[in-house]
């Protein structure tokens, strides 16, 4: 009876209506912008369904960064089994397609259903439109990528993919950094762009039509509001301290240092900014990020239900 009574507590923690869609054994996907509630959602999901949460955030995977990531906690691993969170080295190299090879083992049958989430659009996309089989980028010219950008500048690189490939940089995000070196690093590997490698014709490992969809949205301005609160949050929690560790250790561009409020905390620490100036401008950077991730989802995921603001 009590297992019961605990049934209907969880279930009654997610959105109306959903515990009644849910099934064992069919995959949750679960898409968002950072800080809009899909991690604890995940939480209640899996709980429900006894499955097991996985990470689709590129962030989320490096070992550096459990507070400043928000990665889940240990109490919360320990309650619900989680895959695929800071598993990946500071000096590894890490790409949607490593990411697909080690999410595929979790979704054979007989495995707990996996709940997967993230705010990495490119990871679901890939997960249920298929990911084309581009070579992996050699080491040397991932270091040739990284000393050019660190010498040159973002905007240097992408005035080279301006003149070279201009298909790819057409729907690149520009600012992003990781996103243009991928596109430069892939053409100077290949001779290829990386949307000519795209356009070729793939296979889903998660057809959209094999699982549920859910898109977690909220309004800009309490997502503003959660945003700022979860910062202070890891402030408060230590992530100063996981900064401060990963300050010998560091390497201008590498994918790992690109965590939001990891730059400006490093500035504070090196006496560039006060705690206050780097809080703030580490809050600022995570609005930004999130409405690039707003942007992409809305252009890319319109077969996602989107679950009511709560």
């Amino acid at each position: 009876m009590a297992k019961c009574d605990t049934a209907k507590t969880e279930s009654a923690r997610l959105p109306a209506g959903l515990a009644a869609r849910l099934s064992p054994g069919r995959p949750v996907l679960i898409a968002g912008p950072t800080a809009s509630g899909k991690s604890a959602l995940a939480l209640e999901i899996a709980r429900h369904l006894g499955g097991e949460v996985v990470n689709a955030d590129a962030l989320q995977v490096h070992a550096d960064w459990r507070v400043l990531t928000a990665r889940p906690s240990r109490q919360e691993e320990e309650a619900v089994p989680h895959r695929l969170y800071g598993h990946v080295p500071r000096e590894a190299s890490y790409s949607v397609g490593a990411w697909l090879r080690d999410v595929e083992p979790l979704l054979t049958a007989g495995a707990p259903t996996p709940v997967i989430v993230g705010g990495t659009g490119l990871y679901l996309s890939a997960l249920t439109q298929g990911l084309n089989d581009i070579p992996q980028t050699p080491a040397i010219i991932r270091k040739e990528a990284v000393a050019r950008l660190e010498a040159k500048g973002l905007a240097a690189l992408v005035d080279e993919l301006r003149g070279r490939d201009p298909a790819t940089l057409a729907g690149l995000d520009a600012a992003n950094p990781a996103r243009v070196l991928r596109a430069w690093e892939v053409l100077r590997a290949t001779g290829r762009g990386l949307s000519d490698w795209q356009a070729a014709p793939k296979r889903p490992l998660l057809p959209l039509s094999g699982a549920t969809a859910l898109m977690v949205n909220p309004p800009r301005d309490v997502l503003a509001a959660r945003i700022a609160a979860r910062f202070d949050a890891m402030l408060a929690g230590g992530a100063l301290d996981e900064v401060r560790a990963a300050l010998p250790h560091w390497q201008e561009g590498a994918p790992w240092t690109r965590a939001i409020g990891a730059a400006e905390l490093r500035a504070h620490l090196e006496g560039a900014l006060s705690l206050e100036e780097a809080r703030d401008r580490a809050i600022v950077a995570s609005r930004r990020y999130a409405k690039r991730q707003r942007t992409w989802l809305r252009a890319r995921m319109g077969g996602w239900e989107v679950l009511p603001a709560s």
